[in-house]
């Protein structure tokens, strides 16, 4: 049976590109969303079998939406991590001799901030839902449109390239996470383990307490991120990726103790980590 796999579109987003390298166009029916929570909620409803989103990038930090979703409105696992080196480049009509405004998704604009200001001082930063779809926007429009996005999107669109690689930072990556509504099968080779809880913010050091339950145990934790809690103001949730899976012994046992100390807990599984070299 085909895997229908879901993710952020239209067609000619970095979305696309991870699960076309994930799956090839023979092994899975992709199926685009308009936006990142749309892809996410249709994993959770069965609409498709997995989800690909965006959840971090090098340069710009997490992805919100993605975090708050995942955390608050849906109970998915996590069950893959794709590493992208992200590549943007300033899209145009051809022909095009002045640029009024730019658009792309609030990430992609916020990763070339600095060279737009360079090139393009006077224009406008417009965001929309995706690179894709700014792609789209400026082959419809009168010509006075630029859009950030990928080369294949440029391509698809009929579009000609302005100025290639315009990121601030070439180490610029960003973090993909695969969600369906099992565990991942599989976490030999490279893996990590995500977690998200509430602590009781009113007590002294609660989350030193929650931290030392790592530590002792000398589990290595990769990120920290805190997102509100939704219960009120300054009460707040934290997401931990942990370094390794709930195979190991220690780590397995540090998460148990850790549940114990919180007010509110979700585990998002253990998963492998890839890396695409370009």
């Amino acid at each position: 049976m085909t895997r229908t796999v879901g993710y952020l579109g239209p067609q000619g987003t970095y979305c696309e590109e991870i699960v076309l390298s994930l799956y090839g166009k023979e092994e899975a029916c992709l199926k685009p969303f308009a936006g990142i929570d749309a892809a996410i909620r249709a994993v959770a409803t069965g609409e498709v079998d997995e989800g690909i989103v965006p959840v971090e990038n090098s340069l710009e930090g997490s992805v919100n939406i993605t975090l708050d979703t995942i955390a608050h409105d849906v109970n998915l696992y996590i069950t893959k991590e794709v590493v992208l080196p992200v590549r943007h480049n300033l899209l145009a009509k051809k022909g095009c001799q002045e640029i009024a405004a730019i658009v792309s998704h609030p990430q992609a604009l916020a990763q070339c901030r600095k060279t737009l200001g360079i090139l393009y001082p006077e224009a406008k930063l417009k965001p929309v839902e995706s690179t894709a779809e700014a792609a789209r926007i400026v082959a419809a429009s009168d010509g006075l449109y630029a859009a950030v996005g990928s080369l294949k999107a440029g391509e698809i669109y009929g579009l000609t390239v302005l100025a290639a690689d315009i990121q601030d930072n070439n180490a610029n990556s960003t973090r993909f996470i695969g969600l369906e509504r099992k565990q991942a099968s599989s976490t030999t080779g490279k893996c990590k383990t995500t977690l998200v809880c509430q602590i009781n913010g009113e007590r002294p050091g609660s989350l030193y307490n929650i931290l030392e339950e790592f530590a002792k145990r000398e589990v290595n934790l990769t990120r920290i991120e805190s997102r509100p809690a939704r219960t009120g103001l300054g009460m707040y949730i934290f997401f931990f990726d942990i370094e390794g899976s709930t195979a190991e012994s220690n780590i397995a046992a540090a998460i148990s103790a850790v549940e114990e100390k919180c007010l509110w807990y979700k585990n998002f599984g253990s998963y492998p980590v890839y890396t695409i070299n370009k």
